[in-house]
């Protein structure tokens, strides 16, 4: 790390006498440097900063619009060589500025650029790559073992994933293969997952995130990782075992560990899947450390599950003891619809009134039986009106949009607007509950 971190300042100070050194000076380093080798440095650069040197990244903005004024004062011969063609493509396809790669074809009059491969490129970058699905997949397989070959399959597969995702998976299995240890096997890596856990491929997501742990944990693109992990284990838990998740959360320090182990147990409270919080509880207990509270979060989301059980006593007595000061205003909210699930469990079915009652003849028909009355304040305190809608979660969002302030008096519907995961798992809870009642009333009072 501090021989990358030496290289990258001796490279920025390079660059920087390029660009604030006299002109006349500048203009003759920038009249010999060629693209290419400019490229090369962008490249180093993005991949260092997605194997955890964040402090990279000002580096590459730099290096991008270093770039783009090279290529845009470029004398036209100088695309005569092919390695800066690629240059060219590669710099387009790596976040450089798409109308440079349209000011260069504008001015090829030598047909130095493949018109497939840029015209292709242009659509891409301009927001209509799925109307050139075909054309860019042929592309990407023709140029496949060369200089571009892995940005054109990475590029391919992002326009053929809706459309044919096992496709899309091919493209990206040869970009990650062709370009290991670069910004372009993280992506791919990263999509693949997405993929497989789509397409409930538990054997090819194990690999894809076991690998993407393994070399890319800290990049900053990792948390969208770890979203597409802690869902792909609680969507299959059933068919995973602990061994199979430590195999990738191995990799990771203690901090980040116990950090996923949460994620996993609240998502898997709110599920309903009992086993799974509660072993992602306790391994994040055990990942605490010994310091007061610092296992709040754990306790909170392993007694949730057990709220509408016959445990509910032991299970809010262990929610009651978790400090107030230790949750988040979405973690209050939660702790307060596990408080209203256990209310329902505790409360007793209320008689059915005589004059409600079937007539005699029908009471053994068990689809005439009413049902207990629940009394209307105790309805799902976060159920949404009728006319709301649900709101759409942005894709790759990192970091879910925090809720208002728990502590001030808003009604409890108006929580759930806020966080309609709270609202799914009371709704898990109360269905147990209306299946009790229901058989309670049948006995009659």
């Amino acid at each position: 790390m501090v021989i990358r971190r030496l290289t990258l300042r001796m490279l920025l100070s390079g660059l920087i006498v390029f660009s604030v050194g006299s002109f006349g000076h500048a203009q003759s380093v920038d009249e010999t440097l060629e693209p290419y080798r400019m490229l090369r440095s962008l490249q180093f650069v993005q991949d260092t900063v997605v194997r955890g040197d964040h402090s990279a990244a000002e580096m590459q903005r730099f290096m991008l619009g270093t770039i783009d004024e090279r290529l845009r004062t470029a004398d036209p011969k100088v695309f005569q060589d092919p390695r800066n063609v690629d240059a060219a493509l590669i710099y387009a396809m790596s976040g450089g500025n798409p109308a440079t790669l349209e000011f260069l074809v504008a001015r090829d009059i030598d047909g130095n650029f493949d018109n497939r491969v840029s015209d292709a490129l242009r659509k891409y970058l301009s927001g209509k790559g799925t109307l050139i699905a075909k054309t860019l997949g042929d592309v990407a397989t023709e140029y496949k073992n060369e200089k571009i070959g892995p940005y054109l399959a990475l590029v391919a597969g992002n326009v053929t994933l809706t459309t044919d995702p096992v496709a899309a998976l091919k493209f990206y299995d040869w970009a990650r293969l062709t370009a290991p240890g670069t910004i372009v096997e993280e992506a791919a890596l990263r999509r693949s997952l997405a993929v497989a856990v789509d397409a409930k491929n538990v054997e090819k997501a194990s690999l894809y995130a076991n690998g993407y742990a393994r070399r890319f944990l800290y990049s900053p693109y990792a948390s969208q990782f770890a979203d597409l992990f802690v869902r792909f284990v609680v969507e299959h838990y059933d068919v995973l075992k602990p061994d199979d998740i430590e195999a990738t959360l191995g990799y990771m320090d203690t901090d980040r560990r116990r950090e996923v182990y949460l994620r996993i147990a609240r998502e898997a409270a709110i599920a309903g899947r009992k086993p799974l919080a509660t072993m992602a509880a306790e391994q994040a207990k055990l990942l605490s450390g010994t310091e007061e509270g610092a296992d709040a979060l754990a306790k909170l989301y392993g007694s949730l599950v057990k709220v509408p059980t016959e445990n509910v006593d032991d299970a809010m007595a262990t929610l009651m003891q978790v400090p107030e000061e230790a949750l988040s205003p979405r973690d209050r909210a939660l702790r307060r619809a596990a408080e209203t699930v256990a209310k329902e469990v505790l409360r007793k079915p209320e008689p059915v009134p005589a004059t409600q009652m079937p007539p005699a003849e029908a009471s053994d028909d068990s689809a005439s039986a009413a049902p207990a009355a629940i009394d209307p304040d105790l309805q799902d305190p976060f159920a949404q009106p009728a006319a709301a809608t649900e709101p759409v979660a942005a894709p790759d969002a990192d970091v879910q949009p925090a809720s208002a302030d728990a502590d001030a008096a808003a009604p409890a519907a108006q929580q759930a607007e806020i966080d309609p995961e709270l609202r799914s798992f009371v709704e898990s809870g109360r269905s147990k509950l209306d299946a009790i009642d229901d058989l309670l009333s049948k006995e009659g009072p």
